[in-house]
């Protein structure tokens, strides 16, 4: 019953180097997105999960032949009281969460009947593996590790298709009337100043900015009653260590000046020909009249028109803004799978209860712990 596979040698890595060349190799010819990016996935396993009591879950799939690098499955064992739950690696910052593995060798696993038992012998034990914010249409997670169907999350990503010249794209996206709105709100914002757009190109900038951006969204999130992920030291850590670890490469953080001062940002990353926003942050109370968030995201736009992107991702969130730029929705898509008793009644109570969902996420926070697979706010 515990026969081998004969193609693939099967191991929990704690310590996978995320960093290494057969890694990146191995992301480079994989159908996954940005949020198992090698930079990403470093600084989540090395920076926070250490910070938030969540413990490395790494399954690597090795040919056996040759040692090479089939497949690695990110994954955490998270404690949640006295729920043992595995999760994919995320802890509130990724949006797309997907195997690291080319379709064509996960076609071949799947197939591998050994190879299928042998993974799902090494995550367990476990009361409750759930995984969330499947894209649509990616590799079927729920077919190797046998769990439940996936079902809709009831909540959307959003992109927008680019065009090149930047007017052709802005005419067909946005109404013509909103286009007017904001061209009359960034004209009254630059009466106000010396305006500036620019994308960060060194350390001192990126920090500069990263310290803004905790500024202004701290108020923000906090009077719509949910904390700000920037405002604690080891998300913060987490993301000034992506964005200067990435700069220039993965990692775009955009800044917007009046008389050389920020007041707006716009922080994202570059994955196939896409630019992926994480984080945003604006002096709302500033420039309430001038539509700042919107400007923004307008030159964000323009600027990835002209480097060649073909793809602007709002990720996920169903914010009315983001069809105000032609985004258009993609499902998000989760699975589950029971390993005990306890594992049984706490799914049970938060189909039943969503409230439980929230109340859970609060007490996460209070704790400074990491929080379940809610999408973090941005």
């Amino acid at each position: 019953m515990n026969k081998p596979s004969n193609t693939f040698d099967i191991a929990i890595e704690p310590s996978f180097d995320f960093l290494s060349p057969e890694y990146a190799e191995l992301f480079d010819r994989s159908a996954a997105t940005a949020f198992q990016h090698p930079v990403w996935l470093h600084s989540l396993y090395t920076r926070l999960a250490p910070e938030t009591d969540a413990t490395a879950l790494v399954v690597v799939v090795r040919y056996r032949d040759t040692g090479a690098l089939a497949m690695v499955l990110p994954l955490l064992r998270i404690r949640r009281g006295p729920i043992r739950t595995i999760e994919f690696a995320d802890l509130r910052v990724s949006d797309y969460l997907a195997p690291v593995c080319s379709p064509d060798v996960f076609s071949q696993l799947l197939h591998d009947a050994a190879a299928c038992a042998q993974i799902r012998r090494l995550v367990r034990p476990f009361d409750l593996l759930r995984m969330a914010k499947l894209p649509d249409g990616r590799l079927p997670i729920e077919d190797l590790l046998a769990t439940s169907r996936r079902v809709s999350m009831n909540t959307n990503a959003y992109a927008t298709v680019l065009v090149a010249p930047y007017e052709q794209w802005r005419a067909s996206a946005m109404d013509r009337s909103y286009q007017k709105e904001l061209a009359k709100k960034y004209r009254q914002l630059q009466k106000k100043g010396a305006l500036s757009f620019s994308c960060c190109s060194d350390s001192a900038a990126v920090l500069e900015t990263m310290e803004v951006m905790r500024k202004f969204r701290g108020p923000r999130f906090h009077a719509q009653g949910d904390g700000d992920l920037l405002q604690r030291p080891e998300y913060y850590g987490f993301y000034s260590d992506v964005a200067l670890r990435g700069l220039g490469s993965f990692v775009r953080l955009y800044a917007m000046k009046m008389n050389g001062e920020v007041i707006a940002a716009v922080l994202g990353l570059c994955h196939r020909d896409s630019f992926l926003v994480i984080m945003s942050a604006f002096d709302i109370a500033g420039y309430k009249s001038q539509s700042i968030g919107a400007l923004m995201f307008e030159q964000v736009a323009r600027d990835c028109i002209e480097r060649g992107d073909q793809m602007l991702d709002f990720t996920i969130g169903d914010e009315p803004y983001k069809k105000s730029f032609g985004a258009q929705a993609s499902p998000m898509w989760e699975v589950t799978q029971v390993g005990s008793a306890v594992g049984a009644i706490a799914l049970f109570a938060l189909k039943q209860a969503p409230w439980l969902k929230l109340a859970a996420k609060r007490l996460s926070d209070l704790k400074v712990q990491p929080a379940h697979t809610a999408r973090p706010t941005r």
